[in-house]
């Protein structure tokens, strides 16, 4: 017993490359798993409604807007919350939009848009930011859940009708292009053209030049 707990004793004060290579491997790959695991854990707390509403700057002003739409409540029952539409579901986007959005940090700890007045002083900005971003990955999100191929053509309006099976099927447009009213109330677009000229040209955003934006339809009680 008394040599078996001293050459036990050697051993640690002296591993073989072996041991050392072994020991490194397994705390390697445990250390990994528990990093990678929270991580995950800490990326997806920040990636539900109750986060994104937990500043008063979302639940007071844009979280009321999303309230009485078909996309919160619905006869069926599917509702759309603040990642589903602003956040990439692909992890390599995903990740790339939260680098992003720290910057949103700042304006938090600054207030820029921490009473109702600045928030509309903003809001065309910060939706113009959002729908060029859309417009730039070809309204991802939408197409999470608003695939083109299962649209049936027969239960839309004619003017729908019209906008799917051209520009949408196409390619010439994107879902947001034409639906820049979804969820949100629109900011008023008098000064949209100068702003959009800041962001590269009237080209970035179509639907601000010509032609009549798609508004969200209310909930039908």
């Amino acid at each position: 017993m008394i040599r078996l707990l001293k050459r036990y004793w050697l051993v640690i004060r002296r591993p073989s490359v072996h041991y050392s290579l072994g020991f490194l491997t397994v705390g390697g790959f445990i250390g990994g798993v528990l990093f990678w695991g929270g991580f995950n854990t800490a990326l997806e707390a920040t990636n539900t409604e109750a986060f994104c509403i937990g500043c008063h700057e979302m639940h007071d002003n844009v979280y009321r807007e999303l309230q009485p739409t078909i996309h919160f409540s619905n006869r069926s029952g599917v509702r759309a919350t603040c990642p589903d539409c602003h956040v990439p579901h692909r992890w390599t986007a995903k990740i790339a939009r939260k680098m992003q959005a720290s910057k949103e940090v700042w304006g938090k700890i600054f207030g820029t848009v921490d009473t109702p007045e600045k928030f509309e002083n903003m809001r065309l900005a910060l939706a113009m930011n959002e729908w060029r971003r859309l417009k730039a990955n070809n309204s991802l999100e939408c197409r999470n859940c608003h695939e083109f191929q299962s649209m049936d053509f027969t239960r839309q309006s004619p003017r729908a009708q019209t906008a799917h099976s051209t520009s949408l099927a196409s390619g010439e447009r994107t879902c947001i292009d034409c639906h820049i009213g979804i969820a949100h109330r629109l900011p008023d677009l008098a000064d949209a053209h100068r702003l959009a000229e800041k962001h590269g040209g009237p080209h970035v955003l179509p639907a601000l030049v010509g032609g009549k934006p798609m508004e969200e339809p209310q909930r039908q009680e």
